[in-house]
């Protein structure tokens, strides 16, 4: 997969891999719908953070929720019920 394209695919495949990696339990929770191609250069930012990493501490895991959520469209889901899911998660 070429990341380096700004492609509707390369947001949900992101997406569903930064879900995966993280854990994330209510998998309707964040939505590759919920983030357009206008934001693609800080996704994969936070893409490629969260796979280098192997674990993350609290306060990591919150700047991630939190980022997340700075960058979807109508902000359609809660950063603050993404940061349970995730702390649930670990």
């Amino acid at each position: 997969m070429n990341l380096a394209e700004r492609s509707t695919e390369n947001v949900e495949y992101m997406i569903e891999q930064i879900k995966e990696k993280l854990k994330v339990l209510n998998l309707g929770a964040i939505k590759p719908s919920h983030f357009d191609e206008e934001m693609y250069e800080d996704l994969k930012e936070i893409y490629e953070l969260v796979m280098k990493k192997n674990s993350f501490s609290p306060n990591e895991m919150q700047a991630l929720v939190e980022e997340l959520g700075n960058l979807q469209k109508n902000k359609k889901a809660d950063p603050v019920g993404l940061l349970f899911i995730f702390v649930l998660s670990r």
